[in-house]
């Protein structure tokens, strides 16, 4: 019995192979989906049929409450992707310099930039990273660190590095804030 089965695939899969190359790009994509979709039916029917299921049923309880907190985090990614890049601002280029030039090296970034060689990050950076305008008061500095830290902080599963980050965007800020 298992030789008819193993036969039955293997002539099966050289079906599908065949007609595989034959495809057109776009046609390979949706007959990807298909194949996915049909073999995620099939393992799920098997995996009912063999008593198998408490295993998924666990996984899917295991990530649902990572996925009630998905959307929230979604809206930090520009800024995480930006923070992991090395790159400043907010995606936004507003001279024209929101992206690197292909020949400049870091130091003429921080130069472009204003942050100085020591790493601290300038006003402009600041306060794209606290997400407030320039020359804002005291007061919005640190309601927008306070509601920034609360959802990036690593005692709430954050990350060091954009804690310290928005810590020091603040210390820049309040440092020429008015009262």
């Amino acid at each position: 019995m298992h030789w008819i089965l193993g036969i039955a695939l293997a002539a099966g899969l050289f079906v599908v192979l065949r007609q595989w190359g034959t495809l057109t790009p776009e046609k390979k994509k949706a007959a990807t989906w298909k194949v996915i979709l049909i073999g995620g039916g099939g393992l799920l029917l098997l995996m009912v049929l063999t008593g198998r299921i408490h295993v998924l049923t666990a996984a899917v309880a295991a990530l649902l409450p990572l996925l009630r907190k998905l959307p929230a985090l979604l809206k930090y990614l520009p800024f995480i992707q930006r923070t992991l890049n090395g790159q400043a601002g907010n995606g936004r280029a507003s001279n024209g310099q929101g992206r690197r030039n292909q020949g400049s090296t870091d130091g003429e970034e921080r130069q472009r930039t204003g942050a100085d060689v020591a790493g601290q990050v300038s006003e402009r950076e600041a306060c794209e990273i606290l997400g407030v305008e320039p020359g804002c008061n005291r007061d919005d500095i640190v309601m927008a660190h306070r509601r920034l830290m609360q959802k990036i902080h690593p005692d709430r599963g954050g990350n060091d590095y954009l804690a310290a980050k928005v810590n020091e965007a603040k210390r820049v800020l309040l440092r020429g804030a008015k009262t």
